[in-house]
């Protein structure tokens, strides 16, 4: 069992490392490039495929993470979106299938707040951590909803929420490197990649807001 555990991790980390890489690649190529598509692609694909056996990672004897297990929901939950955000730009309405996906996450954030409420009130280690994942998933699924119910904003904001998404799932895979690949298992290693990662997002949309002001002028 331990062997099998083992060869899992490996497989883990080096769909994680490809999904690092390429992550990271995507942000300093130009940005709508044809490599920035590839590097999109592999960085979509490394991330779920990692994150797939993580899931199956934690709940294997010895390894037991609830915490993990929905840090790994949640990256998949960005990465899919993410990658779903661009077809906004030719959609008239949101399909159950994005709603599913924006349910699902909705469902699981609700819990992790919970635990993090729960552990706080009895002293339980990384409780904040709970409540500070779980609060960000209900922040993002509350704003899918929210752009949903407007079908107008599609072509005008389906851009400034690919850029968040995937650079949500970005700074989850920056995060899982600096936690478990360096070691380093502190409060801030777990925030700082989150708090860096939104500034950089905020740059971004402001980045893109005039153009998209721009081209509802002509």
């Amino acid at each position: 069992m331990e062997t099998t555990i083992k060869i899992l991790i490996y497989i883990h980390a080096f769909f994680g490392g490809i999904g690092l890489m390429t992550g990271i690649g995507s942000v300093l190529v130009k940005k709508g490039s044809a490599l920035h598509k590839k590097m999109g692609k592999l960085f979509s694909i490394g991330m779920i495929t990692s994150c797939l056996i993580s899931l199956q990672i934690c709940g294997l004897p010895g390894h037991q993470n609830i915490f993990l297990f929905l840090i790994g929901l949640y990256t998949i939950y960005l990465v899919i979106s993410g990658n779903r955000t661009s077809s906004f730009k030719h959609k008239l309405k949101a399909d159950f299938m994005d709603k599913l996906i924006s349910g699902s996450m909705l469902f699981f954030s609700v819990i992790m707040v919970s635990i993090g409420l729960y552990c706080q009130l009895n002293s339980i280690e990384n409780g904040i951590l709970f409540i500070f994942f779980g609060g960000f998933g209900l922040y993002m699924t509350t704003k899918d909803f929210m752009f949903f119910r407007n079908a107008s904003e599609f072509r005008k904001k389906w851009l400034s929420k690919h850029i968040g998404k995937m650079v949500g799932a970005l700074i989850a895979s920056i995060t899982a490197f600096i936690v478990a690949g360096m070691g380093i298992g502190n409060l801030i290693s777990w925030m700082m990649p989150s708090v860096v990662g939104t500034i950089y997002i905020v740059y971004w949309n402001r980045k893109i807001a005039p153009k998209k002001r721009k081209s509802s002028q002509v």
